[in-house]
């Protein structure tokens, strides 16, 4: 099983491999090209550098096309009222009041330092499907759990909001 990709997240990937191997691969080869030309290439820093920065684009394209090749297409669509993909949900912790809004979304986009939080995380999960007002369990594992209640859901909201938003 692979990861869960939205047909948006899918498309975007497509759009970078294509991009990878259309322009970066290009370049790539020429620098190396250009560095292989100053001589002596156990010496040749420009050389080790196009060649290292080479494979590590061959390296996201592999990357990539298995992410692609293994992925779950997920429904970004949800119900009206319920939290689903790319919502920005404001939540209120019971145990100290706090409010933070997240974003849900596919965890090959998740960013907790951005407040974009994965279906597949414990909070994502406790999440999903539920309605404004409905108090949640998140069980992050055996030993801990917290409650957190739905306060507002935001269907229009792109992910500048989302970041910006506090």
């Amino acid at each position: 099983m692979g990861e869960k990709l939205t047909q948006g997240d899918v498309e975007k990937i497509r759009s970078e491999i294509e991009h990878r191997k259309l322009v970066i691969r290009k370049e790539a080869l020429e620098a190396v090209k250009e560095a292989r030309a100053h001589g002596d290439l156990s010496e040749n820093f420009e050389y080790k550098a196009a060649k290292q920065y080479k494979n590590q684009n061959e390296s996201r394209i592999r990357y990539l096309e298995r992410v692609l090749k293994t992925a779950d297409i997920v429904s970004d669509v949800s119900r009206e009222g319920e939290v689903g993909m790319d919502d920005i949900v404001e939540v209120v912790f019971e145990e100290d009041g706090e409010v933070e809004k997240y974003k849900l979304v596919t965890s090959i986009r998740g960013n907790s330092l951005e407040n974009r939080v994965s279906i597949e995380s414990p909070i994502g999960k406790a999440l999903k499907g539920h309605k404004v007002g409905d108090r949640v369990l998140v069980k992050v594992n055996d030993t801990c759990s917290y409650y957190l209640t739905i306060r507002s859901i935001d269907k229009t909201g792109s992910e500048e909001e989302a970041i910006r938003g506090f």
